[in-house]
């Protein structure tokens, strides 16, 4: 069984993601954490907390948080389509990442699903927002889902890189997971320095990458550091990409590609789900 973790705050952005959650692990047996998170008694508020994801704003939520909890239980029962998942309500008075943490390691979470809002709609601020706390923070691969997003059959993955990196177990492993669960084909895009030349160590790991996924659907490609959100916006259409995944500690490009806000012509933040993975 696998074990997903999705906190919530019962806003339709949630709500959004816990169908997606559905589709997308429709074909595999699951055990499904839904987490709801109060600061109620609490002297804090997380930096950013109004920001992408949104967490502890109606009163009237906080004050009845185990029957809203019960009643999203009650409809994942009736969206299910496989007899083979589980749900469990997990309820939380604490900071957001602690919580998080805390059933990552005790449910041996595979994945956190989180929704998230479009970046036209948070501010320019750093990093700080809830979700971008999950993502830095916590060592589980996040699948984001925007506001707008709808699942689909998942076809093409891309994977986002400069080749700078050895990719360690966990990321591959993941990623790999993550092919095999939707059958999908592995589109690797390599953000470059423009008109720059792959180095040794940039080619040996992009070796690596051509042999581990020998036996998967995959092609290499490549994005001259200007104008980023362009074109991934061209290559995701081009290429018909489904979900975009990326490692966290690419911190400047998540930035870039999900917490600024951008361009009313590109669209891949409000539909195309992404997936962090962690080393």
């Amino acid at each position: 069984m696998m074990n997903i973790l999705i906190p919530t705050d019962f806003s339709e952005n949630a709500q959004n993601a816990v169908r997606y959650a559905l589709e997308y692990f429709s074909d595999i047996p699951v055990n499904f954490y839904i987490l709801h998170i109060s600061l109620k008694g609490l002297d804090y508020k997380e930096d950013g907390a109004d920001e992408g994801f949104e967490f502890f704003e109606d009163k009237q939520v906080i004050q009845q948080p185990i029957i809203k909890l019960q009643e999203e239980i009650k409809t994942c029962k009736l969206l299910a389509k496989n007899t083979n998942h589980q749900f469990y309500m997990l309820y939380e008075n604490m900071l957001l990442v602690e919580a998080i943490r805390k059933h990552v390691a005790e449910k041996e979470i595979d994945y956190i699903v989180m929704g998230t809002k479009g970046a036209s709609k948070i501010s320019q601020k750093e990093i700080g927002s809830n979700t971008s706390e999950v993502i830095t923070k916590v060592k589980c691969p996040v699948l984001l889902i925007p506001e707008n997003a709808t699942f689909i059959e998942i076809k093409n993955i891309a994977f986002l890189t400069d080749y700078n990196y050895i990719y360690r177990n966990k990321v591959i492993k993941a990623l790999s997971q993550t092919l095999q669960i939707q059958e999908a084909g592995l589109r690797v895009l390599h953000i470059r320095s423009q008109n720059s030349t792959l180095t040794a160590s940039q080619t040996d790991n992009k070796g690596f990458l051509h042999y581990f996924f020998r036996e998967t659907k995959h092609s290499f490609h490549f994005l001259d550091n200007k104008n980023i959100e362009t074109g991934i916006q061209d290559f995701v259409e081009t290429w018909e990409i489904d979900m975009v995944a990326i490692v966290a500690k690419n911190l400047n490009l998540i930035q870039r590609l999900l917490f600024k806000p951008i361009l009313n012509s590109i669209n891949y933040q409000s539909e195309v789900p992404f997936l962090i993975l962690h080393e």
